[in-house]
């Protein structure tokens, strides 16, 4: 093995680079690593400097409304729904933005009419009912909307729902004091379509930063994380297995534990992603399901990879001939993990198909004879070496489990890839 340094940079989104050293010998190369390590960091944080400024920008282009008297004329104090509308709805990604500024903009459209309907039936029922019949609207419609805010399948326009009850109760109860009220909603669905139209503007022309490249990236910046886990545990297992004080680092577990906690950002990102208009080879019919369902193989393999924690732990005897004969092996079967990690990764980066029947069928195939070979000799020693040959045992079953779902891994990454070929 070639002495080498890994340098794993994780930003504040989950997005990991790997990098990739020889050592040379030199005192400084820690501070290379560091100041590698910022730079990267200054790179990715340049985004969220970029997205303050754009809302800035974007507040001082609304904000004109009452800074310009021509403009202040026209649409008077209702400017601050416009300003409103910005400051709520412009959102990190541009399909977080567009799907809060469409769910802001039918809520309003559909609470303002359904609003201006009950006002005018309730000013035409005039007196003291009036007031009863505009009590009635009210809780009929934000009770009948909340109840349905909580269904799973709404959740994706709760944002929407939420704005219907505010603009119709707002609507329907000014109609007892006004006679203006189609004015009064007329007014603030024109601001808030201003405001929606200046998100647009700045989100989509100025450096948008999009949901889908996002999840694409971080979706294959975790086949690295894993193959430097498996390569991590490999190192534990079996290098360190012969000191006489065993440390039990949970460095190659870290990686799997961020992965394990990435589902409801996935599943937050495809949601964005689906609002964004066409851009690259991603559009409406993209398949985004397939990210979902990486994504959950992901975690399924990132658990037996943190399962194997528990061979570590087993270890309570000396290294045993057993272990020591299964060592070549073994890390061979590791680094043929890893590079299948690395092989899916990239071809999810790059957008193509993973060449399944050609480099992952023979190379899973060459795994599980490795494996067999392992196994058959092995089990008469587990008889000999039980407290050690259990922590063995129960490594090669893990081992034989991860094969199987690089394998399901490789199908959907190959699915994906020929999606991307076929635009």
């Amino acid at each position: 093995m070639d002495s080498s340094t890994v340098v794993i940079i994780v930003d504040g989104d989950g997005v990991s680079k790997s990098h990739k050293k020889k050592s040379d010998g030199f005192p400084c190369q820690p501070f290379v690593s560091i100041f590698s390590a910022k730079l990267s960091n200054n790179v990715h944080d340049m985004r969220k400097v970029i997205h303050s400024i754009k809302v800035g920008v974007a507040l001082v282009l609304v904000s004109l409304l009452y800074l310009v008297d021509p403009f202040y004329k026209r649409v008077g104090e209702n400017a601050m729904w416009a300003i409103m509308t910005v400051v709520l709805i412009f959102e990190f990604f541009t399909g977080g933005m567009l799907s809060k500024g469409l769910n802001r903009g039918i809520g309003t459209v559909l609470g303002g009419g359904l609003g201006c309907l009950g006002a005018a039936f309730a000013q035409a029922v005039g007196g003291v009912s009036k007031g009863i019949v505009v009590g009635i609207f009210v809780f009929v419609f934000s009770a009948g909307t909340t109840y349905t805010r909580q269904m799973p399948n709404i959740k994706k326009y709760d944002y929407g729902a939420m704005i219907f009850i505010v603009t119709f109760n707002m609507i329907v109860v000014s109609g007892l004091h006004t006679d203006q009220v189609m004015e009064l909603a007329r007014n603030r669905l024109s601001t808030v379509v201003i405001g929606f139209a200046i998100c647009i503007f700045v989100s989509l022309l100025v450096f948008p930063i999009w949901a889908s490249d996002e999840l694409h990236n971080t979706l294959a910046s975790r086949f690295e994380l894993l193959a430097l886990s498996l390569e991590g545990f490999s190192k534990e297992y079996f290098e360190n297995a012969n000191q006489k004080e065993k440390k039990t680092s949970s460095s190659f577990s870290s990686n799997c534990k961020s992965i394990l906690h990435s589902k409801t950002k996935d599943e937050s990102l495809v949601n964005f992603a689906r609002w964004e208009p066409w851009h690259r080879k991603y559009g409406f019919s993209y398949p985004w399901g397939k990210y979902l369902k990486l994504g959950e193989d992901l975690r399924e393999l990132a658990i037996i990879i943190i399962s194997l924690k528990t061979c570590l732990r087993s270890s309570t005897q000396s290294f045993g001939a057993s272990r020591e004969s299964i060592k070549e092996s073994c890390e061979k079967v590791v680094a043929s993990f890893a590079w299948t990690l690395r092989e899916l990764g990239e071809s999810i980066k790059k957008m193509r198909k993973c060449q399944f029947e050609e480099l992952i069928v023979p190379k899973l195939k060459s795994i599980r004879v490795e494996l067999s070979f392992i196994v058959n000799p092995f089990a008469v020693e587990i008889s000999l070496e039980k407290c050690d040959g259990l922590g063995l045992a129960s490594f090669l079953y893990s081992l034989m489990e991860i094969v199987e779902k690089m394998e399901e891994l490789a199908k959907e990454v190959e699915e994906l890839g020929g999606f991307h070929e076929n635009r």
